[in-house]
């Protein structure tokens, strides 16, 4: 690797060629500000925040693509800079609505953190007039409010980097805003509710629809029996709101959390996410063994569901018929679990914790009743989780650890990496191995299939089967994939797809990582490992073995596949296509 030597702040350094110098800026240890810059997503230099000085330049330079080379001497936080950068945030400010103490965003908004970095006092500096603001609140799981828009276009480059594009910058000039084609509602496009670009976003412009207020009302009628889930990646990250380093799995706290709440039981999706292996599993080996679609895909990510339903409806064959954990649980819960409890399932209100903000359209979609009411009834994401728990004065750091209740909270190792993207695969590989081959796996870690890429395939024999795989995570990944399928190149038998990158450890609803971490950390892998730890720590790492599943078989299905498990746990899609939400 070529090497150049530079000086930043009068300190010389060694640095690798080519790179920015808001990158050499880091071997120095010193952090330059930005707003726009995504690293390999948005590298625009728009805002202007991450301006230096270059000896020898004429002008400051915008550092997050601004090369160095040798002998190049830097300033980053001259008088020269830092009134620059000021100037430009009471700019920003000068068209953005500072109503900071109601805003969602309030103690995590990058724009906030700068201003108080940089002494902005005067935030009404340049107030003159101020275009008119669209708000956008058409989709169930998000609202876009761009009086809180600093056009940084970090959403923007999420959705494209998502394979979607339904948003963009339109109008040119003091007018020029984010919003989607011809300024109409993005219920009107192929959104497919990721909230990539919710997590994107420096500001309050973008959120979840906050639909803790249902949750609330639920836990305070006593005419109901409000039950609550907690997906895997929740545990994850859920510590990050409370102050805890990423990669800390929180899960004893939470559960207590929950029962501070109020919730009559807490319960956790792993249960389900074995349920779903258990149909899963089946439904590939009847597909390899009697001639079904092939490749099979999963269909646990509601907006990889959604973007099929929208980009490749004459592909919806191919997706596995088996609701999400998220709404299998729910079905079980109103039905097998109403009739052992004696509990009306009218009375039973199933709220849902997910790291995804995808999961408020899921609820609503059709064929998702099995007892004859919604499977769940309303979901809520990991930050509207720390929210409650914050304003119901829970001091979640001092909580002991606690258990999920029984039967509904018992789940495997194999559930718990659902979280992970690779995750549903090697779960899934675990029990269609086994049921294939009638032996015991001598080891349950199929590592091919971890990690971070965007597309990892791996092919296993599986005694007389050769059984080829892939994974993909985000939809421009899932793109790759589905192309060869439509074009009949695909060689794969099972494939696993998540909606967002690195799957639901970074969902459009888990805490937000401000972009300093997200372009220099690995911080999906860090959430990743607390579910990789969980499962290489469970004394079951197999769905199949999971006694509460046997159960619920015993009592209620008969066995995976069945006539009752269709009704309860299978589903069906919606060929969508581009225009119709």
């Amino acid at each position: 690797m070529e090497m150049v030597n530079i000086k930043i702040n009068g300190m010389p350094l060694s640095v690798p060629s080519g790179i920015t110098i808001l990158e050499a800026a880091r071997y120095a240890g010193i952090e330059i500000p930005t707003l726009c810059y995504l690293k390999k997503i948005n590298q625009i230099g728009a805002c202007r925040i991450c301006m230096v000085e270059v000896k020898g330049a004429r002008s400051l330079v915008a550092s997050c693509v601004f090369p160095v080379n040798e002998g190049m001497e830097i300033l980053t936080n001259s008088d020269r800079v830092r009134n620059s950068r000021r100037t430009t945030l009471e700019l920003i400010l000068s068209t953005h609505e500072r109503k900071c103490l109601s805003c969602v965003r309030s103690t995590n908004c990058e724009l906030q953190k700068l201003c108080k970095e940089y002494g902005v006092e005067n935030e009404s500096k340049f107030d003159g007039v101020t275009p008119d603001y669209a708000y956008d609140d058409s989709m169930p799981h998000m609202i876009r409010d761009n009086s809180k828009c600093i056009l940084c276009r970090r959403c923007v480059a999420a959705c494209d980097e998502q394979s979607i594009s339904v948003i963009g910058a339109n109008a040119r000039g003091f007018d020029t805003c984010i919003t989607s084609p011809f300024e109409r509602e993005i219920k009107e496009f192929s959104c497919i509710a990721c909230g990539q670009c919710i997590v994107n976003c420096p500001t309050g412009a973008l959120r979840e629809k906050d639909d803790t207020p249902k949750v609330l009302e639920a836990i305070n009628d006593p005419e109901k029996y409000v039950v609550v889930q907690t997906a895997r990646a929740v545990r994850a990250a859920l510590g990050e709101e409370f102050g805890l380093p990423i990669g800390t799995d929180v899960e004893g706290k939470m559960v207590a959390a929950l029962r501070r709440l109020g919730f009559d039981k807490v319960f956790d999706t792993d249960f389900s996410a074995d349920l779903t292996i258990m149909e899963e599993s089946n439904e590939l080996i009847e597909r390899i063994t009697n001639g079904g679609a092939l490749p099979m895909i999963t269909s646990c990510s509601p907006g990889w569901v959604k973007y099929c339903e929208h980009y490749y409806p004459e592909q919806l064959d191919h997706l596995s018929t088996c609701k999400s954990p998220q709404q299998m649980f729910g079905a079980t819960l109103k039905t097998w679990y109403a009739q052992k409890m004696d509990i009306d399932p009218a009375k039973i209100v199933s709220v849902s914790v997910m790291p995804c903000t995808a999961k408020k359209f899921e609820v609503g979609r059709e064929d998702q009743s099995a007892s004859g009411y919604a499977d769940v009834d309303i979901s809520i994401t990991t930050r509207e989780l720390a929210r409650m728990i914050k304003s119901a004065g829970i001091s979640f750091n001092s909580l002991p650890d606690e258990t999920y209740d029984s039967p509904l909270g018992e789940g495997s190792g194999a559930a718990v990496i659902f979280g992970a993207t690779g995750g549903v695969m090697e779960a899934a590989l675990r029990t269609a191995v086994e049921k294939i081959t009638g032996q015991a796996l001598d080891n349950v870690d199929f590592t091919e299939v971890r990690g971070m890429e965007g597309v990892k395939e791996a092919t296993y024999t599986v005694g007389d089967l050769s059984i080829k795989v892939a994974v993909a995570s985000g939809t421009k990944n899932a793109k790759t994939l589905m192309e060869q399928i439509k074009n009949g190149t695909s060689e794969y038998q099972f494939i696993e797809i998540m909606g967002c990158p690195g799957g639901c450890i970074n969902g459009g609803g888990q805490p937000i990582v401000s972009a300093a971490v997200r372009n220099f950390e690995d911080f999906r892998s860090k959430r990743a490992s607390v579910l990789y730890n969980l499962d290489k720590n469970n004394e079951n790492r197999k769905s199949h073995e999971n006694s509460a599943i046997k159960r619920v078989y015993d009592e209620f299905f008969g066995e995976p596949g069945s006539h009752k498990a269709h009704e309860v746990l299978h589903t069906t899609y919606v060929k969508r296509g581009l225009y119709n939400n």
